[in-house]
């Protein structure tokens, strides 16, 4: 099976483009959401987190308090690895379970830091929404519970545009022509049924 590593800053658009691939029928498996399913209460990674942090980092029903989280790791980067070596590990290894279980021509991984933790040596294509930063930041403060604080200490531990641009297999720019954007999003699904082997290959305009 083809695997996609989609990929983008925060604020690039990443949800709205897996939503589009997964209305063409193709599994998507998205990075965070394992990682909110592994930190539920009684959890290993939900504990190893509680050694680290205390038992402060919890909400009043057990849960793991993600707001005050991302303040903490952000504001210290020693922290920030630590967190990262109780959780990379443990969601690129359940990628790679509920991967085995699908019978498609190929699925889509949503890795938010698939270059950050060299998880592109995992998939066979990088794909890489963009958009221009100004763009990203306006989406990203209309989020609850963001500030411009964190937001800049999130876009400073990410891979700069540059960077994500010149590792990426294929770009979908997500600028708010959502139109566009759809129809971006179907020739790259014709392309990758064809790279698998289901199609023959379809002429695209790059």
């Amino acid at each position: 099976m083809l695997i996609i590593g989609l990929t983008g800053g925060i604020g690039s658009g990443k949800s709205t483009v897996a939503d589009y691939f997964a209305q063409h029928g193709i599994p998507v498996i998205d990075a965070d959401q394992l990682a909110r399913e592994l930190v539920v209460p009684g959890s290993p990674a939900l504990n190893e987190i509680i050694n680290l942090f205390g038992p402060n980092i919890l909400l009043p029903d057990g849960s793991l308090d993600r707001h005050q989280l991302r303040r903490r790791v952000f504001a210290d980067p020693a922290q920030k690895r630590r967190l990262e070596a109780i959780l990379h590990p443990r969601v690129y290894t359940e990628l790679g379970y509920r991967t085995q279980a699908l019978r498609t021509p190929y699925c889509i991984w949503v890795v938010p830091l698939l270059l950050e933790t060299g998880g592109t040596a995992l998939v066979d294509r990088v794909l890489v929404v963009d958009a221009p930063e100004s763009l990203q930041r306006q989406r990203v403060l209309r989020r609850a519970g963001m500030d411009e604080t964190t937001l800049e200490a999130i876009l400073s531990s990410q891979v700069n545009r540059a960077e994500r641009l010149s590792a990426a297999d294929d770009i979908v720019v997500n600028n708010s022509d959502l139109n566009q954007l759809q129809q971006r999003v179907t020739a790259l699904h014709h392309r990758y049924l064809a790279l698998a082997g289901a199609l023959p290959p379809p002429p695209i305009n790059d």
